[in-house]
């Protein structure tokens, strides 16, 4: 918060007394009012830190958990650190990511006074929900899992970390009784875990875990430009194949310029013989903010050259103030680690007592 310029000390120092007050009045009423979730549910959602998200990343997710917040009236988002550490991370690295996460999310919308912003790790409950969860969790259960499949191969042999990730995430969820997760289709099974699990601790401790429900995304996957047979990612090795939200506007357009199309010069929809194409006419519907059938009218007469210049400028025009907010924010680190400071804070007051009642119900207190 930024206080104004006044020549009179003592009405400054009764403003930054009022500004204290009131950060000590929202921690208390999220401690003491949002123990439970309020009718209308409760989301929880998480991200790993991974830096600056792409495109794809905010019209999968982001841009939804932006409208959720209007939507419930208690929501948490949290930058998944603990998560992260599946695979090696330079912790210089990490630490810079964090809070670049942490922008990133500030600027697409996340607004700390209508969600919980905060940095897992900062809650120590997680890990040990997490421990107890897999105290109730089997084996063959989590090798069917999708994640362990794809990552143990591409590795040989996976971490225990890897192995029990799916448990951390279903602690994350049902530490704070949490009524609505926000997922895309890949992620249903490691949801039905979590529910699973409410349902196995309830079953043997008492009734205290809601079963979480899923909320679909109905934002199309964002592919590749160079390859529309897989999803944009950050570990793509093409450079032109995956749009950042820090790009400029140049960056931007040279991307969608060189973006795989086909022999085709008219524009269509059709994912699986016109791959490339719809991919730009999936971009161009969700930055518009409109139909992909009034897209693809708005491309009649186009080739699909004239039509990335169209793209590019939807693009262009939704993502500048997401990088100028991203780089402002990024300059004021202390702003940020306040931020996550509070939103620890809040988080912490509410999975505090329902560990309490885990423990208690356990045996261990």
């Amino acid at each position: 918060m930024a206080l104004p310029v006044r020549t009179n000390m003592k009405h400054l120092f009764g403003l930054i007394h009022k500004f204290n007050s009131s950060k000590r009045l929202l921690c208390s009423a999220a401690c003491s009012g949002n123990k439970e979730p309020a009718g209308g549910g409760r989301v929880f959602s998480g991200i790993q830190p991974t830096g600056v998200p792409h495109l794809g990343n905010y019209l999968g997710a982001l841009e939804n958990w932006v409208s959720l917040q209007s939507q419930f009236p208690s929501v948490l988002y949290s930058i998944v650190d603990l998560h992260s550490i599946t695979q090696p991370q330079d912790p210089t690295q990490l630490r810079s990511n964090i809070l670049d996460m942490a922008a990133s999310l500030l600027a697409c919308g996340i607004d700390p006074e209508r969600a919980v912003l905060f940095q897992q790790s900062q809650v120590l409950e997680h890990a040990e929900l997490s421990w107890i969860l897999g105290c109730l969790t089997t084996m063959p259960r989590l090798r069917h899992l999708p994640q362990w499949k794809m990552k143990s191969k591409q590795k040989n042999e996976g971490s225990v970390g890897l192995f029990t990730y799916p448990v951390l995430q279903a602690a994350d969820i049902l530490l704070y009784k949490s009524t609505h997760v926000p997922v895309g289709e890949d992620q249903v099974q490691h949801l039905e875990l979590a529910q699973d699990l409410a349902r196995i601790f309830n079953n043997r401790y008492g009734d205290l875990f809601p079963e979480p429900a899923a909320l679909l995304s109905s934002t199309r996957k964002v592919k590749s430009l160079r390859d529309p047979s897989v999803k944009m990612s950050k570990s793509d090795p093409h450079a032109m194949a995956t749009i950042s939200l820090t790009d400029s506007s140049d960056d931007i357009a040279l991307k969608l310029r060189r973006a795989v199309t086909d022999f085709n010069s008219e524009v269509t929809f059709d994912p699986e013989t016109r791959p490339g194409v719809s991919n730009l006419v999936t971009i161009h519907a969700a930055m518009a903010m409109i139909g992909v059938e009034e897209a693809v009218s708005q491309a009649a007469g186009l080739d699909t050259g004239a039509y990335k210049r169209l793209v590019t400028e939807a693009v262009i025009q939704r993502v500048t103030p997401i990088r100028e907010e991203i780089q402002r924010l990024r300059a004021d680190r202390q702003h940020l680690e306040g931020v996550l400071r509070e939103g620890g804070c809040r988080a912490r007051e509410l999975a505090a007592p329902v560990l309490r009642e885990v423990r208690q119900r356990v045996g261990f207190s």
